[in-house]
């Protein structure tokens, strides 16, 4: 299988060329990669020119520097990354982020998944961070016999994490590919699910998130969770219980009156069809009632 990886980045002079020296280390080489540069303004740029000067392999495409809006930013990059060929020579879609360090046999166990498990439509390895401080001279080391590396606890790890995307090409096609708002990445996954694929991590596989996602929001989190909701489709009762368990879980009751109002002053039109919110409103019904 060819795989076409994408990788959105703005003002990634410290992490990108891990990134790329990472998937250039990799065993298995069937794919293309587009660095999508959304108007940088530090030496991005310039770092990925001199990197692909001598790599095939890779391409940039310079964009203007678009409006800072969390969830729709990165995705109408990624967007216009793969507006930028012809995806019939592909097989798997992937959306990495500029910030990831992969195994070198990432790839490798990645496609292995989809070349034997037919019903596969997203699959990925699981999330790290850096428990103490960071040393490049470890960046690609894997063994981490001095266990520095955690895993990163914003989901399960069952879930299939925004910085390391991959889709086969029938699925995302048949999901209507990703949706640029805030929610995005567990839009892809419940629409994924709608169209009868399955959605695999495979747990022994890990990447290093050089630049964790726990603190990029954490100011505007309650706000953020209303809008999110909104987002994914959910209906009043459903906010109620999701915005009630989050603000319990936090010990903060001002959490639960922020996410409400932010979800109850949404007004613009939603990115799904009213099929596809039916849908991911019954999901999560059965996701509370099934938990014990």
């Amino acid at each position: 299988m060819k795989f076409l990886i994408i990788i959105p980045t703005h003002n990634e002079e410290k992490n990108v060329l891990f990134t790329l020296k990472s998937l250039q280390q990799q065993i298995f080489q069937d794919f293309f990669c587009v660095i999508v540069n959304d108007g940088s303004t530090d030496k991005t740029q310039q770092i990925i020119e001199d990197f692909i000067k001598e790599n095939s392999k890779f391409k940039i495409q310079n964009l203007e520097l678009s409006q800072h809006e969390p969830g729709a930013k990165v995705v109408r990059t990624f967007n216009k990354g793969l507006e930028s060929v012809d995806l019939i020579d592909f097989d798997i879609i992937c959306k990495f982020d500029a910030d990831i360090v992969f195994p070198s046999d990432y790839l490798m166990k990645v496609n292995q998944v989809y070349e034997t498990q037919p019903k596969a439509g997203m699959v990925s390895g699981i999330v790290k961070i850096n428990k103490t401080i960071f040393e490049n001279a470890l960046v690609y080391d894997f063994k981490d016999e001095k266990n520095r590396w955690k895993f990163e606890n914003l989901s399960s790890k069952n879930h299939i994490r925004g910085p390391i995307k991959s889709y086969r090409k029938e699925c995302f096609q048949a999901m209507n590919g990703l949706r640029p708002v805030l929610g995005w990445d567990n839009i892809d996954v419940m629409l994924a699910k709608k169209n009868g694929w399955e959605t695999i991590t495979i747990k022994d596989l890990w990447v290093k998130h050089l630049r964790p996602t726990a603190y990029q929001y954490k100011n505007q989190k309650a706000e953020k969770l209303g809008e999110y909701f909104y987002n994914i489709g959910l209906n009043l009762p459903l906010t109620i219980i999701s915005s009630g368990k989050s603000s319990f879980k936090n010990k903060s009751f001002s959490e639960f009156f922020t996410t409400m109002k932010s979800f109850l002053k949404q007004k613009r039109e939603r990115s799904l069809s009213k099929e596809e919110i039916k849908y991911i409103r019954n999901l999560r019904w059965q996701q509370m009632f099934n938990r014990k």
